[in-house]
Order: structure tokens, then sequence, then C-alpha cells
């Protein structure tokens, strides 16, 4: 075939282009000998990760390889609403950090590891021999030297021995387990993904579980786990003895060894006052009570058990005190709740204030006031005894119910008000936004929970309840003066000045003061709305804002929660 000059150059361009394409494409690949077989990875990191037989041990996460299937679907919910099972969250730890080369002093040697030998001295020698299946290797003018099930921390000592045996004088041995030789174990039973996974022998247990996503919460045992080797049982794991007291067999794994999870024994739900409310598995078709509470660990208080469940003779319920509960017949499918049933005949009560003595009083349940009140001992010139309130916890309940009611209505009543024309619809969104913005720090005042006892000297005898809290207010010369007043602060008492006297000498009404309208807060806690009344010693005086009926359509209600808040909380929200 001829071709000219042009022809011969452009041939030759190409030629050249091709195969240093060609070349740069094949740097990292190593075709094999057979035709149409897939290229050989040949690259130096890629080569050097087979020789020393590391892989990557780090998880999917949840990650499905094409073919697999979610196992979500291959595992459905029997439906039934159950807690965890006790130890579930053993496997959310983390057994990913075990060393990848599985080297530690344990570990017992193999058949596939490589020992490193150095002799020098009177004989120089180094090589890394493999132990081979027979449990062996091989030292020039040594012989066999038998490593298997020898302890990495023991083979040092072990072959030297041999090569000293031999060699008497001036040599000295260094020997070392170089690489372990991965293992490959089956997982069977009631796991979550069962199949054949790669670890080190001296791996876990718990992390080749780990690895097959865990036990079946629903279907597999944490109390019976068989280890087999050759169809044999080799050893038994019981989780909860593991969570317990943190023992686990030690096992060192070979080759085709099976981890069986036997399915789950008798199971009963524990709830109520319990530190541990799970399901429980226990080993025996029928348990005591004992058995249970001493993994289920009930509170003190604890007085009454309830259990759930059928028997033979259909579905059964039965409430026994706690000490006949421990004795109590347990069997498969039982609910137990612990309960306390036993109401305290005692209640503790606190004293603030002026007074003397103790501030805690521990009474019985019937105890009243004016009981209590006989051993609280006073300074009659420092304590005003006739002016004494109550602080209740179930109070402050009920008051924070009722103010976020009157909120919610409010925010109803904004949210649903019509409006007929754009402007209206602006005026109305403006509103709209003022509200949220008042409700939303209404809704951050907390109650006092006041319980006003005394009025006019004479204070009610009523019945105490847990957690009450007496304030025996000190006698006081000072007059609070708060609200929209320019300069809130305290004024000393004069018994001929008004309340204008007193909200003048605070600097006078602000522009948003509500002035015909002032709270009197009494220091036996009632509260008045009486610009006339007369101001006593220990008397708050509280200036409420005014709202501006021009904007706000609602004026009425915000009003009702303003006053509310007052008599609640004694403070002014704006």
């Amino acid at each position: 075939m001829k071709c000219n000059k042009l022809q011969c150059f452009f041939a030759i361009i190409l030629f050249t282009f091709s195969q240093a394409s060609l070349s740069a494409f094949e740097k990292n690949i190593k075709p094999t000998s057979s035709a149409g077989s897939v290229p050989v990875l040949s690259t130096q990191p890629a080569i050097d990760s087979l020789d020393s037989s590391t892989y990557n041990k780090e998880t999917r996460k949840g990650v499905l390889l094409p073919g697999e299937v979610d196992v979500r679907e291959l595992l459905p919910s029997s439906g039934d609403d159950f807690p965890p099972p006790y130890g579930a969250n053993i496997f959310a730890g983390g057994y990913e950090s075990e060393r990848t080369d599985g080297l530690n002093e344990n570990y017992l040697i193999a058949a596939g590891d490589k020992i490193n030998i150095w002799l020098w001295g009177a004989v120089n020698y180094a090589d890394v021999p493999t132990v081979d299946t027979q449990g062996n290797i091989f030292i020039p003018n040594i012989g066999p030297v038998h490593l298997e099930g020898v302890a990495a921390s023991d083979v040092n000592k072990v072959v030297s021995s041999k090569i000293k045996a031999i060699y008497t004088n001036n040599v000295e041995v260094y020997v070392n387990l170089l690489t372990a030789t991965p293992v490959s174990v089956y997982l069977s039973g009631a796991i979550i993904r069962p199949g054949q996974y790669a670890g080190m022998a001296s791996d876990s247990l718990l992390y080749f579980l780990k690895r097959a996503g865990g036990i079946d919460s629903e279907r597999g045992s944490y109390r019976q786990i068989q280890i087999l080797r050759d169809n044999k049982i080799l050893a038994e794991a019981d989780l909860y003895t593991f969570i317990q007291t943190g023992r686990l067999p030690q096992i060192t794994f070979q080759d085709k060894d099976v981890i069986l999870v036997k399915p789950q024994k008798a199971a009963i739900t524990v709830s109520g006052s319990v530190r541990n409310p799970f399901r429980f598995e226990l080993i025996k078709e029928t348990s005591s009570g004992q058995e249970l509470s001493d993994y289920a660990m009930p509170f003190a208080k604890i007085s009454h058990v309830g259990v759930f469940g059928s028997r033979s003779t259909g579905p059964f319920s039965v409430y026994l005190k706690y000490n006949d509960f421990l004795n109590f017949k347990l069997k498969d499918g039982d609910s137990v709740i612990f309960n306390d049933d036993l109401h305290a005949q005692v209640i503790d009560v606190q004293v603030s204030g002026s007074y003397l003595g103790p501030s805690y009083f521990a009474v019985k349940k019937s105890t009243r006031l004016h009981d209590l009140l006989s051993y609280i001992p006073i300074n009659p010139e420092l304590s005003d005894n006739k002016s004494i309130y109550i602080l209740r916890k179930s109070v402050v309940e009920r008051q924070k119910q009722m103010l976020n009611d009157s909120l919610d209505r409010l925010e109803r009543s904004v949210f649903t008000a019509p409006a007929s024309s754009d402007g209206e619809a602006v005026i109305r969104a403006k509103e709209a936004e003022m509200v949220m913005a008042f409700a939303e720090k209404a809704r951050l005042v907390e109650p006092l929970g006041k319980v006003i006892v005394s009025d006019k000297g004479i204070t009610a005898n009523i019945l105490l309840e847990k957690g009450d809290q007496i304030v025996i207010p000190h006698y006081t010369d000072l007059i609070q003066v708060g609200g929209e007043v320019l300069m809130p602060q305290a004024i000393v008492f004069n018994p001929n000045a008004t309340i204008d006297d007193y909200v003048a000498w605070a600097g006078g009404f602000t522009d948003r003061a509500e002035d015909e309208r002032i709270s009197i807060v009494r220091a036996n806690g009632v509260v008045i709305f009486d610009k006339d009344a007369k101001i006593l010693r220990g008397d708050q005086i509280l200036v409420l804002p005014k709202i501006d009926t021009k904007t706000m359509q609602a004026v009425k209600d915000i009003t009702q929660i303003i006053y509310q808040i007052a008599v609640a909380a004694n403070v002014v929200v704006n």
C-alpha cells in the first residue's frame, strides 16, 4: 500500500498520540493472559493492602448494594407496641474500633499467619515464614516448629527455645507475629442480617453480632447465643450476664465458625416506677416475681404490682402487694406494672418571711394552718402575723392554665376577626402581630399561687397541702410603686398620703398609664382596684398600661388578661 508524504505524516501523528493515550489509560491496569478476562488492579497501595491482609471494617451505614433488599421488608413487626428488649442498646455501641491488623497479646496463632524471624551473631538469618495448614513454620537447619494455638505473646519464647536447642552459643534470636489472618464466620438464627462476615480471630462475639445488624428484638434471644465449630457447641453466651457483670466468653474464632442466635424465650413486659422499663427475657417458662424485680430494679416507693396476661383458663389480671408479688409465678406474655399506691401520710411545709426557728416542717396530712403556726416562733415587732398568706403549687398550676386559656381566646378572636376592606385588613394584620407579641410575653409570666388566708386581722384555719409555703410578711415602712410610672421605686410610708401622692413621688404617670384603675397589693396578698383606697404599710402600688382603643379591637380581652396577670403574679405586662 502506497501513501503520499502528507498521508504518512498524519498517520505517524495519530499512531504516536494513540500510543501515549493508551499507555496513560493502562497505567494502573495489568491485563491477564487469558483473552476476554477482566483487568487486574496493579497499583502498589492495592497490592500492599492485599499482601498485608488488611481490609476495611467500617459498616455500610444502611446503604444497600445492588440486589439487596431492605431488611424491614423481610422482618415485619408483629404490630404490638412492645418496649425495647433489655440490652438492646448494646448494639448501639462502637465495635468498629478494633485494630485492623488483629494483633494483640492474647491472639492465638492460626494457619496463614506470618511470623518475623531474625537471627544474628554466629548465624545470620531473616525470614517471614507462613504458618502452614498443619500449624507449623519451617526454619532451615532447625526443622518444623509448631505454633498453632500459641499466644502471640509466647511466640518469641517458643521459637527461640527451638533455635537455641540447635545453636547454643553466640546466636541471638528475635521473633514476633507480623500479620494475623482474617477469618470468615457465619451468623445465623434470629438476627437482622444473617450471612458470612469477615473479621479477625481475636474479634469479640459482639463485634460479629453488630456487623450482622444485631439481634432481632422481636424474635431473637439475648440469653442463648451459641458458637458452633464443626457442628458442635464450642461456647454459649448470655448477654444479660455481660450487661450486669461484664463477663463474656473469650473465643478465638476460626474459619467456618457459626454464631447461632436461638429463638427468644419467655418475654415479660415491665412498666411503671422502675429503673429498667424494658421487655425482659427469662430462661425458664415460669419465673418468680423476685427474678423479674432483680432485673427491673423497682424504686423504693413501690407498694403494689399489677400483672396482666393469659393462662389456660383465659385472660387474667391481678393486683398484688409488692411482697406477695415476689413469690408470684410469671409466664410468657405477661405484662407487669409497678405502682406506688401507698400515699404518704406525712407532708412537708415550708415557712418564709419573718420568723424564728426552722424553715421546713414535716406534718401529718390532716394538719391545719393554726396547728402549725402555734409551733412557729416569731418576733412580734418584726413580723406582720395578721397578714399571713400561703403560696400553693396547685394554685400556681390552675392560675397558669387560666392565663393560657385567656390568651388562647384572645388569639382566636384576633385571627378570626372579619375585615370589610383592604385598609381594615391591614389594620387587623398589624393588630394580630401586636397581639402575638403580647401573648408571647404574657405566657412567660409565672403565677405566684397566692392563697389569701388573712383579712382584717383574722387568719383562716385551712387544711395544709404538700409543698405549701407559709409566708409571714415583715413589718415594713416602705411602699413599693411600680408599673407605668416614670421612676419605679420604694417610698417611705406616709399615713396622710394618697395614691396620687405616691405616684407623684415616683415621677408621675407615663404616657401609657391607665390612671383610672390602679391596683393595690396588700401585705396579705389581696389585690384591690380602688383609686381612693387608703394606703397601708407594706402595700404595693401597680399602675397598669392603657390599651390603645384606636388600633386594637380586642381591648376588653387584653385589659382582662393584664388584670389577671397583675392579680396572679403581681407584675405588669405591657
